[in-house]
């Protein structure tokens, strides 16, 4: 099979033949379809990330039809379990299938005992430390797959699959707040911000100094408030969310807190967080991060999303050109969420 082969970080993508897969004991083999670029592609690419298996098959919004099932792990239509999903789901061949970041736990291990399997001690992570959706095909842990809603096209839902899961989580852990906070308004704070307003929050978005076409696009969405993130909000926030990896926004979105708000890091990878006076965070202030998803993250925001409905903007490129999309991105010169599309 033809795919895009990462050999070592700092190095562009290449494309290779490479030995197509087989499914394992639980596994879906999976024709993909279409895979949406995410920043932590961008992250592993430039050496942000330690330790990727290297040669690596980038992509975790992975979207495709199931063409092989390994041999079942467990008996029944579904295998409960202890991270609060509804069970394991069953495939067959030919069903639609998406792939997310995380990609396998062990079920064992006292996270994932107590329902917390996204901090799994051996977890794996799609396009990261197993290969993932930058081919034409891969397999995954029929555990950490999901359904999609028809209401979805292939390359309308892969951006989903990161930027919707961990924004959701995000957003969920800021409990119930009257006025959000949003800090950097890429893919995740895009798709999140349509919930947020849909369940009748007051959105304040903090974009780059000057971004007016990404201000435009917040008040279209229905933010009551929208400027530069060297701004402070007309009115304290109840909670905050920081999707852009700049440190200093912590204490930016600390002192725009009400008492006993709560500012959420989404990301997987952000750059220093300067020091800050302890009277910021006084007055039972929060900071807390976000890791990984759990299958309950994927089933509750693929019933909520179609009902927004959440919609995503895209701009399609093929496999080939993944080099292409990720340069792009790194410039910041996209204007959507990239999507390889991968030809029969």
């Amino acid at each position: 099979m033809r795919a895009m082969v990462l050999n070592e970080p700092k190095r562009p993508l290449e494309l290779r033949d490479v030995p197509k897969p087989k499914p394992g004991r639980g596994q879906l083999l999976v024709r993909v379809s279409t895979c949406a670029v995410c920043r932590t592609d961008l992250h592993v690419v430039d050496g942000e990330l330690p330790n990727p298996k290297l040669p690596l098959i980038l992509g975790h919004q992975v979207v495709g039809q199931v063409e092989e099932i390994g041999e079942e792990m467990w008996e029944g239509p579904e295998r409960p379990d202890s991270s609060g999903a509804k069970g394991a789901p069953t495939f067959g061949i030919g069903d639609r299938v998406g792939i997310p970041w995380l990609g396998w736990t062990d079920g064992d291990c006292p996270y994932c005992r107590s329902g917390r399997e996204n901090l799994c001690d051996n977890a794996r992570f799609t396009g990261y430390t197993i290969d993932g959706g930058y081919a034409e095909f891969t397999v995954a842990d029929a555990r950490h797959c999901f359904h999609l809603p028809e209401r979805y096209s292939d390359v309308e839902v892969a951006p989903l699959l990161c930027a919707g899961l961990i924004g959701y989580r995000s957003y969920r852990k800021t409990g119930d707040p009257r006025r959000l906070g949003i800090y950097g308004f890429g893919n995740a704070a895009h798709l999140i911000a349509q919930i947020a307003i849909y369940e009748g929050r007051e959105l304040f978005v903090f974009t780059r100094p000057g971004d007016k076409a990404t201000q435009q696009m917040a008040k279209g969405l229905g933010a009551v408030w929208v400027d530069g993130s060297d701004e402070m909000p007309p009115e304290k926030l109840d909670a905050a969310i920081i999707f852009a990896s700049v440190g200093p926004l912590v204490p930016a979105a600390l002192r725009a807190l009400a008492k006993g708000g709560i500012v959420v890091c989404g990301g997987i990878h952000m750059s220093d967080i300067p020091s800050f006076p302890y009277l910021d965070l006084w007055e039972e202030r929060v900071i807390t991060s976000v890791a990984n998803l759990t299958r309950r993250d994927g089933e509750e925001f693929f019933e909520i999303a179609p009902r927004v409905p959440v919609r995503s903007h895209t701009e399609i490129f093929p496999m080939e050109e993944a080099n292409a999309a990720l340069d792009l991105f790194r410039s910041g010169k996209l204007s959507a969420t990239a999507v390889l599309t991968i030809a029969e």
